[in-house]
């Protein structure tokens, strides 16, 4: 399955704005988020708390609406799926 994932703001500094990607069929969205964590250590400090939690300013999108993070474990991403990975906006 193709997957696109779309990185915002200082994100898109480490990942680049849109990079696509296949997954196997059945991967929940905590294992994409796990995945590129796992090959990108400066995404992975980003993402995780020391203790290994997911941050909870970390804003996930999945087809432009908005995910509960209590929700990414039973999400099962599809074909075509484009997921959005937004950091805490802050300034004024």
């Amino acid at each position: 399955m193709m997957i696109t994932i779309r990185a915002f703001a200082r994100f898109r500094e480490i990942l680049g704005s849109e990079t696509t990607g296949e997954v196997p069929e059945g991967t929940t969205l905590a294992a994409l988020i796990e995945e590129i964590a796992r090959k990108n250590p400066k995404m992975k400090a980003s993402l995780y708390d020391d203790d290994g939690t997911m941050r909870r300013y970390i804003i996930l999108m999945q087809n432009k609406k908005r995910v509960n993070h209590s929700e990414v474990e039973s999400i099962i991403l599809n074909d075509g799926d484009e997921i959005a990975l937004y950091p805490p906006v802050a300034g004024g």
